[in-house]
């Protein structure tokens, strides 16, 4: 089993952090790297199941939410190169806020089958680095 990770400190409350997470619909705050999000289907954003395709090629379902644990999960049902459907299997993202004393530290990280690991990690690791930073400095630059 493959496994992808990267996190980062923002000096922001949990709870403001979550809220800029917490709807799967909704992601202002990946301005320059998320390019476009359309909802597919008829659940809501913070509702099990709810669908959307990100930046025309990543196909994605929410599977968990916990707002107390300030958590979700999402599926990769299909998406470009080494996340396609027909690369990798049971494609598992994961994001966990944690409380700091300084602020909140944000954990994105991901489980996966696929016969290149690397790849999908290689693929995958800067576009996690990518959103964390956008978070950062959207959130940051509001407080």
């Amino acid at each position: 089993m493959g496994r992808c990770y990267q996190k980062i400190e923002i000096s922001c409350a949990i709870d403001t952090v979550w809220q800029s997470l917490s709807d799967f619909h909704h992601m202002p705050w990946a301005n320059g790297v998320v390019t476009s999000i359309t909802k597919v289907g008829d659940k809501k954003g913070n509702e099990l199941g709810a669908q959307r395709i990100l930046n025309d090629a990543f196909h994605e379902t929410l599977i968990a939410l916990n707002p107390k644990e300030h958590t979700f999960s999402y599926s990769i049902d299909d998406g470009p190169g080494p996340v396609a459907a027909s690369a990798v299997d049971n494609y598992v993202g994961v994001v966990k806020l944690t409380e700091l004393t300084s602020g909140t530290l944000v954990e994105w990280g991901s489980s996966f089958d696929s016969g290149n690991e690397n790849q999908v990690a290689e693929f995958c690791e800067p576009i996690y680095n990518a959103l964390l930073n956008a978070l950062k400095t959207t959130l940051e630059a509001k407080s």
